[in-house]
């Protein structure tokens, strides 16, 4: 099916510039003195992403070999998308609280790419994208189980080395314990609603015209039909 292929070569082409914007990602951090070598990989959205473009790889090659995804590669999507997504949404809070407590911040074109461009495309992808199957409610455990170990990990790390990706983990940088609480239970909400909505999006069938085949099929007969007996010419002689 030549819709599949196409989509098979968008997502090899999504996960490299995935890989792209990640690289430049870095090497734009690596020149900020806030950012060391070994906390560049400490960020969810780093994390997602790599995962993101591993199982988009894997997504596109399968694409271009099979006519549909098997089941646990839908799941598995689903659970990146559902991580990068909710990470986009986040960095779009953090950037908007930045510019409230009068915080300069600096969006270079890879965090565009890595938080807005990529995942938007991926959800288009993901609703009209051939070959997708539905996906179970049981991934949402898996959803959040994720964030949960990242979050408790960073936390427990970030009281040795004091450093923390996001503010919000930072007790120092909130009012306390109980708002740090609110907004990590805040962020697992808004996994959990992102997954869900992926999951509900996976049973909408949205058929794209298969380009290439319609060409390709022979066309049927023209039957003639035979004009009635009143309307048939009459030759002389017979």
């Amino acid at each position: 099916m030549l819709t599949r292929r196409i989509f098979g070569w968008l997502r090899l082409l999504t996960a490299a510039a995935c890989l792209v914007a990640l690289t430049h990602r870095m090497l734009w951090g690596m020149g900020s003195q806030t950012l060391a070598s070994d906390n560049f990989f400490a960020y969810l959205t780093i994390q997602s992403n790599l995962a993101f473009a591993v199982v988009t790889i894997v997504a596109g090659v399968m694409a271009l070999r099979h006519p549909r995804d098997p089941v646990w590669l839908t799941s598995l999507r689903a659970l990146v998308l559902s991580w990068t997504v909710t990470a986009g949404l986040a960095f779009s809070i953090i950037v908007w609280q930045a510019g409230v407590r009068g915080i300069p911040i600096t969006v270079p074109w890879s965090d565009v790419v890595l938080h807005y461009v990529l995942p938007a495309l991926s959800v288009v992808a993901w609703l009209i994208g051939p070959g997708r199957r539905a996906v179970s409610w049981r991934v949402l455990p898996f959803v959040l189980l994720y964030p949960l170990i990242w979050g408790v990990f960073t936390i427990w790390r970030g009281r040795i080395i004091g450093w923390y990706p996001y503010y919000f983990l930072d007790p120092r940088q909130v009012s306390g314990l109980p708002e740090m609480a609110v907004s990590c239970l805040a962020a697992l909400s808004i996994f959990a609603v992102v997954g869900s909505l992926l999951v509900l999006l996976s049973r909408v069938r949205v058929t794209l015209p298969p380009w290439g085949e319609i060409s390709s099929r022979p066309s049927a007969p023209v039957r003639r039909r035979r004009a009635p007996a009143w309307r048939r010419p009459v030759h002389p002689g017979r």
